[in-house]
């Protein structure tokens, strides 16, 4: 119609004469953003050019429509993640978008008034490009955070496959000095391997999050992951636990090349901890020959037949016998001080005592005694049932 194409003829060459300055706009906008979001100087001039380029042809049509997109039309998913890649703040994108949603209203509004557009329509299409950048702004937000998890995510994967490969030993040598270059490891440095899990209700990745806090409380942090429902990992030195409820094995010293070493000491270490009930951070020199009497059951049930079982057809007594055999190395084979203990006479002592020699056939004084004896000890800590029960 003739009427609507005069109507549109101001418009179309307010539209035009925006277009036309592109460059020169799109320039100034650049150098505005070096200035006040220094974040943006990480990414390229050319990217920065496309990404301004679809902005204001955006813009342009909602000027020439007087209607703005839906939130779901905005495709800044793409946008989003390489911004996240360079390490640029969410905060910093919105108000690059904005400063460029600005320049574009303002030179609207500057061609708009030289061409003698009319008022109302000026006014209209500024609202409009507000709304343009008010819903551009969140549909940027939330994609910027989407992508915020997604590389977090592939950044927890990418962590966890070079913990797994390192502390199973199936890393190459190049492997290892890539990901030790990725993740602050000092080569030249000996780390520890961790198996540690938590003790209650507390998950994993939450035990993983408090073990790293504390860690960089100690200065250069753990690199941990969880792995096989525990937290798995190196650290450079024993962890500072306080009252964090958690149970860990920790591996000898090595360097990384050889931390599936470490790491396999660690799990025979936690899982030694683990039978005993224990609560911290237990490394060989706090549980020295227990690791093997969890490790090896056929040796202490052996030594449990032979040491106190034999006990058991005493009853009662038989207990009583055992808890003065058991004060007797605890103490040093020093009887007043296992009497004084047990509030008894030192001669019921050395009855019990006597007692145990004639019923296991053993003698106290034996060489093997105090060796055999403490591991059929420390296997009836773990809870060793009698003989002929499930």
């Amino acid at each position: 119609m003739p009427g609507q194409s005069d109507a549109t003829a101001p418009l179309e060459r307010v539209i035009a004469a925006m277009a036309a300055q592109q460059r020169h706009v799109g320039g100034r906008l650049h150098a505005d953003l070096a200035d006040h979001v220094p974040s943006y100087r990480a990414v390229p001039r050319e990217l920065l050019d496309q990404i301004w380029h679809r902005h204001l042809q955006r813009a342009l049509v909602v000027v020439r429509e007087g209607t703005v997109p839906a939130p779901e039309d905005f495709d800044e998913a793409a946008v989003a993640r390489d911004r996240a890649a360079r390490g640029v703040p969410l905060s910093d994108g919105l108000r690059a978008f904005r400063r460029a949603l600005s320049a574009i209203r303002d030179l609207f509004i500057a061609e708009a008034t030289e061409r003698g557009l009319d008022p109302g329509l000026i006014v209209d299409r500024t609202k409009c490009l507000w709304e343009l950048a008010d819903v551009a702004s969140l549909q940027i937000a939330a994609v910027h955070r989407q992508a915020e998890v997604d590389s977090a995510l592939f950044d927890a994967r990418r962590r966890a496959d070079f913990l797994r490969g390192l502390l199973h030993g199936t890393l190459s040598t190049v492997e290892i000095h890539s990901g030790a270059a990725i993740y602050g490891l000092d080569l030249s440095r000996p780390y520890r391997a961790i198996r540690a899990v938590a003790n209650g209700n507390v998950g994993p990745d939450a035990l993983e999050r408090s073990l790293e806090s504390r860690g960089r409380r100690n200065g250069r942090g753990p690199l941990l992951t969880v792995l096989d429902q525990a937290v798995a990992g190196v650290v450079e030195a024993r962890p500072e636990i306080g009252d964090l409820e958690v149970t860990a094995g920790l591996g000898p010293p090595t360097d990384l090349a050889a931390a599936h070493r470490s790491f396999r000491a660690a799990g025979r270490l936690l899982e030694a901890a683990r039978a005993y009930g224990l609560r911290g951070v237990y490394d060989l020199s706090d549980l020295s020959w227990r690791v093997a009497v969890v490790a090896e059951p056929e040796l202490a049930e052996l030594l449990l037949d032979r040491y106190l079982r034999p006990l058991e057809a005493e009853g009662e007594f038989g207990a009583l016998i055992e808890q003065s055999v058991r004060g007797y190395l605890e103490r040093g084979r020093q009887i007043r001080e296992v009497a004084r203990s047990a509030h008894v006479h030192v001669n019921t002592v050395r009855y019990r005592l006597r007692r145990f020699e004639e019923l296991t056939g053993i003698s106290l004084d034996a060489p093997d005694t105090a060796v055999e004896l403490s591991w059929a000890l420390a296997a009836r800590e773990l809870g060793a049932p009698p003989r002929g029960q499930a």
